[in-house]
């Protein structure tokens, strides 16, 4: 079992063991007790002592940790201090279960190491309860290039329990290499990327059989960049439930952080007894689109070809949807019909069978926009308007045309509204922004992230109540913004005695579409909606 490891950093004794008892009862296996910046390094007996005291109080098995600021730590004392507190600890009543040493600094001195020979009872082991050694090196700038070489000299050194490996990871590629790594030293390994792109090497540790992860306590107490917290792991991600034959999914875009999605599929999952995780998988862009396009195709098609993934799906947010149609046409893969009409796709399912991997690419938001507003029972014959020109609007606008409705897009920029109406033909006209209000519309459907609570115009509206008072009560309002649940724009149409759909009508649809294509089971569309509702409320 892959253990859980709430990293502690050590001020002051009581309150440490406050920290490890909160762990103890929110579900971890084991602490890291952090005393880099506690210990002063003077070689006063007393600071060995109270160490010694709180291993010996823990509730749990515990590390300690006295780190290098050369790796990210705050000891930057003298070496041959570090480990005589070591050796203390060691020889003492009550070690702890394991210490853990820097690769660069055992590797320092005969001298050195002797002494952690001695802490850990090295070649004896007379002691039952003598500590191991974790033997770590870590790069908070990025991937070291010479990994190979010292990740071989710490799987060499003979007296070294743990091999345990971090750095930047600098894609969600790196993941794939750490968690391989996990396999190839021979011994028990910590194999974890830091920042946002790592965090999948984090939740997936237990599928490849790594020996514990990180999770802190709480976001303040996080000791390095990208480590969630132990509620994350344990609530989101179902931890506990990985095993080597977990399929693995997730949300591709730019940023993910934020997304809802690693909720509710989980959550679904979860629900289910599907085998299965969700992660984040973030693939950056910037102005060079070859690259960026680069960046997706690379990254998707290493998913997709790793052996021991079990990469089975994702669903592909901003900016990446373009990208998806793209790859797909490139590779063959099969398109539904929205997808190869809008070039713009949302989902991937990958279906592993005998051996064999065939890949589909769908757009389950056009079906799930087009049925909240069926579900109002006004489309067919009705007169909508879609505001944008964007991917979203052209999908909302071919799915409505082609479902029956007399499709107008409206954007500020003119231009740009005619070339996505003639990109997606089915007679959709194009209006001018001032006539909104002159239009007589049926429906009207937001399709910009204007109003969207972390997006480049939060807590605005398009549209005003002068717009809405010209329209009869039978009028639809559709905003596809889900957070915040209640747009201004549908406070605004609520005002006129509009009838509204929100934005999170249209996700929980648009991801149980998702979840069906993934998993041929019936989404728990209930359980969906009760995560979205209660995330975007928190």
């Amino acid at each position: 079992m892959t253990l859980l490891c709430v990293p502690i950093l050590v001020r002051d004794v009581a309150a440490t063991l406050r920290d490890a008892v909160a762990a103890r009862d929110a579900g971890a296996d084991i602490v890291e007790f952090r005393v880099d910046e506690a210990f002063a390094g003077t070689g006063a007996e007393g600071e060995s002592r109270e160490i010694e005291r709180m291993v010996k109080e823990s509730p749990l098995p515990a590390i300690v940790t006295c780190r290098a600021a050369s790796e990210g730590g705050h000891y930057d004392g003298d070496d041959d201090v570090r480990v005589a507190m070591y050796e203390h600890l060691g020889t003492g009543d009550g070690p702890p279960r394991y210490l853990d040493l820097e690769l660069a600094t055992y590797e320092r001195s005969a001298n050195l190491r002797q002494k952690v020979h001695l802490a850990i009872d090295w070649p004896a082991r007379r002691r039952a309860d003598a500590p191991s050694l974790i033997l770590s090196l870590h790069e908070f700038r990025t991937r070291p290039a010479d990994l190979s070489r010292r990740v071989g000299r710490m799987a060499a050194a003979e007296s070294a329990s743990v091999v345990k490996v971090a750095y930047r990871a600098r894609s969600v590629r790196d993941n794939l290499e750490l968690l391989d790594l996990i396999g190839q030293t021979g011994r028990p390994t910590i194999a974890l990327g830091m920042g946002e792109f790592g965090l999948m090497s984090r939740v997936l540790a237990p599928k490849f059989g790594g020996f514990l992860t990180f999770a802190s306590l709480r976001d303040s107490s996080a000791t390095a960049p990208g480590q969630p917290t132990i509620a994350e792991l344990l609530d989101i991600y179902r931890f506990r439930a990985i095993r080597r034959s977990t399929r693995v999914y997730g949300v591709i875009g730019w940023p993910v952080s934020h997304s809802m999605s690693p909720r509710v599929h989980n959550a679904g999952f979860d629900a289910t007894r599907h085998d299965g995780v969700y992660v984040p998988i973030p693939i950056a862009v910037g102005d060079d689109e070859a690259a960026n396009y680069a960046a997706f195709k690379g990254t998707v098609l290493e998913l997709i070809d790793h052996a021991g993934l079990g990469f089975s799906g994702a669903s592909v947010t901003l900016p990446h949807k373009e990208n998806l149609t793209r790859l797909a046409k490139e590779s063959g893969w099969d398109m539904d019909e929205a997808s190869a009409a809008t070039g713009a796709a949302n989902t991937i399912v990958v279906n592993r069978e005998r051996g064999e991997v065939g890949v589909r690419v769908l757009n389950t938001d056009v079906s799930a926009l087009v049925s909240c507003i069926e579900a109002e029972g006004k489309l067919r014959g009705s007169r909508v308007a879609v505001l944008g020109a964007g991917g979203v609007a052209r999908g909302a606008a071919w799915g409505l045309a082609r479902a029956g409705g007399q499709v107008v897009l409206f954007n500020r920029d003119r231009t740009r509204a005619e070339r996505s109406a003639a990109a997606v033909g089915l007679g959709v006209g194009v209006g001018e922004w001032g006539g909104l209000s002159s239009g007589k519309f049926d429906v009207f459907v937001n399709c910009t992230p204007v109003g969207m609570k972390d997006g480049p115009a939060p807590g605005q509206s398009l549209i005003g109540d002068d717009v809405f008072r010209c329209s009869g009560p039978a009028t639809v309002v559709m905003d596809t913004v889900y957070n915040p649940a209640r747009t201004l724009l549908l406070e605004a149409a609520s005002r006129a005695g509009l009838r509204t759909v929100s934005g999170v009508e249209m996700f929980v649809r648009q991801a149980a579409a998702q979840f069906e294509a993934w998993t041929g089971r019936e989404a728990p569309v209930d359980v969906f909606r009760s995560v979205c509702e209660a995330g975007i409320g928190a």
